[in-house]
């Protein structure tokens, strides 16, 4: 396990979002960035995850491709990246880089609508 502080794993998250290509970034509309250590009970179920498995990050909110014209007053979608389990796969600390930066661009791309099947799908390309 890689272990680093709050501090270094935050800019590792930043880092992640400064990495997103302008053409998508420039498009990032109500969402926010954050991170925890673990998923908490209801991202769990939200997710979906069965027992003995790790969630590297989370999307919550409303895909840009699911927004009709009545999208306002809502509250910002948020994307989680989770510590610990990244730590817990993590080789050294250029892989946790590596991975965080995968986990947002993840998370963003669900922002723009994608599954996580069209993720994998374009990643093979």
């Amino acid at each position: 396990m890689v272990e680093v502080s709050d501090e270094e794993f935050e800019s590792m998250v930043e880092a992640g979002v400064d990495a997103i290509p302008e053409r998508f970034a420039s498009r990032m509309e109500n969402v926010a960035v954050t991170w925890a250590s673990w998923p908490d009970f209801w991202q769990r179920v939200k997710s979906g995850l069965k027992p003995g498995r790790l969630l590297f990050g989370l999307y919550e909110g409303i895909p840009k491709t699911r927004r009709g014209n009545s999208y306002s007053g809502v509250l910002p979608d948020k994307i989680t990246i989770f510590k610990l389990p990244l730590q817990q796969v993590a080789r050294d600390q250029a892989h946790l880089r590596e991975l965080v930066k995968e986990t947002v661009w993840h998370e963003v791309a669900h922002h723009f609508g994608l599954d996580d099947h069209e993720i994998h799908r374009r990643q093979k390309r």
